[in-house]
């Protein structure tokens, strides 16, 4: 289900997907996202925070993963695989036949080639903690490994662990949160994958220490997580830095690439509105850097508050000399590839009308040139 002012509309706005019940047997995050969809719908218009998350992001959310599994009451679904281990995985060739993976991760990979989400959190159970990438390394040993974007992601788990009733609190994870590798490395799991393929920055969530409580407690765990999902949610709009980015001869939205100086981690503005959407922690200073092939590249440097803050760029083509002369030349509106074809056929016609004119022109002479030799002749 998708919750927006405007769903399935696309507006320049950052989009967040919840996911629940990946593993059959752990049904918490399944019931507390429908009552998180049924609270935000209730609330709109009435609770600010509800507001603020309705009107600008396109919240998305997936209760049950794992339908099959939850129906079995076992954690693999149908086919008894787990799906949290059945993603192509960065370390280890595995699970990198696209025709071998499971249905419900075929569809997952589908749904982020459709829409670029900014982030994202899959809802587990058995433990208390926000886990965040990476989930594996390169030897199998357990060890910290962190990612490209670590201190955006400590951001993040934090963001909903200090929301939440208890899981700062925790004695067996400082702050409420995890380095996955850190905690137990596994392979072929989704969030690890999200960030790598899709540019999403996604948290495992394991929001329960009981997999499958009793239904009695659901509204209490909703109270103790409510909270953390609304401002997970709601720091994509909060936080972070927001813009646009258009070509400075057109004005034609532009899909280019934004990466930070120093951060090996690049995200691209959507084909369609060319807006683009980057969590990064408040209080730093950073480099932003815009490429695009065929355009100059452009880069600003900012200073991020505890605000988010809007950073758009207008790029330049790159100038050929067969492009500067028709620029200087002539006002056309055609697309730069097409400005050189037309140029061409245009080059190619001129050059066949002069053979025209020069062969007419030989034609023409012929009796001239006979009679005037006759003529030197005598006869």
């Amino acid at each position: 289900m998708e919750i927006s002012d405007k769903p399935s509309k696309e507006e320049a706005e950052p989009a967040f997907k919840y996911i629940g019940n990946v593993h059959g047997d752990e049904p918490v995050g399944r019931e507390l996202l429908i009552l998180l969809a049924n609270w935000l719908c209730d609330n709109y218009m009435k609770d600010p925070l509800a507001t603020l998350i309705v009107d600008n992001v396109h919240l998305h959310i997936l209760p049950s993963m794992n339908p099959d599994g939850f129906s079995l009451r076992r954690r693999g679904n149908a086919n008894n695989i787990d799906l949290n281990r059945d993603f192509p995985d960065q370390f280890f060739h595995m699970n990198d036949d696209p025709g071998a993976h499971q249905p419900e991760t075929k569809a997952i990979m589908r749904w982020l080639e459709e829409i670029r989400f900014t982030a994202s959190a899959s809802l587990h159970g058995g433990a208390l903690v926000a886990n965040y990438p990476w989930d594996g390394t390169e030897n199998k040993k357990k060890y910290y490994y962190g990612c490209p974007d670590d201190e955006t992601f400590k951001y993040m788990a934090s963001i909903y662990s200090r929301s939440h009733h208890n899981m700062s609190l925790s004695e067996e994870f400082p702050g409420g949160i995890t380095n996955g590798a850190y905690w137990y490395p596994i392979y072929g799991g989704m969030q690890d994958w999200n960030y790598l393929h899709a540019g999403c920055f996604e948290l495992t969530l394991e929001i329960s220490d009981d997999k499958w409580p009793n239904a009695s407690e659901l509204p209490t765990l909703f109270e103790y997580n409510k909270m953390s999902m609304l401002n997970l949610v709601a720091s994509l709009v909060k936080t972070g830095i927001h813009g646009r980015i258009f070509s400075s001869d057109e004005g034609k939205p532009l899909s280019a690439s934004i990466a930070i100086k120093g951060l090996n981690s690049t995200i691209h503005a959507r084909e369609t509105l060319a807006d683009y959407h980057r969590l990064l922690v408040p209080g730093g200073k950073y480099e932003v850097i815009a490429t695009m092939p065929g355009y100059k590249s452009r880069s600003t440097s900012i200073m991020l508050g505890e605000e988010a803050m809007t950073v758009d760029f207008v790029m330049d083509p790159v100038i050929t000399p067969i492009n500067s002369f028709l620029q200087r030349g002539w006002s056309c509106s055609l697309p730069g590839p097409h400005l050189e074809v037309f140029f061409i056929l245009v080059l190619v016609l001129v050059s066949v009308f002069l053979c025209f004119l020069l062969k007419r022109r030989v034609v023409l002479n012929y009796p001239k040139q006979r009679q005037a030799k006759r003529s030197v002749l005598g006869v």
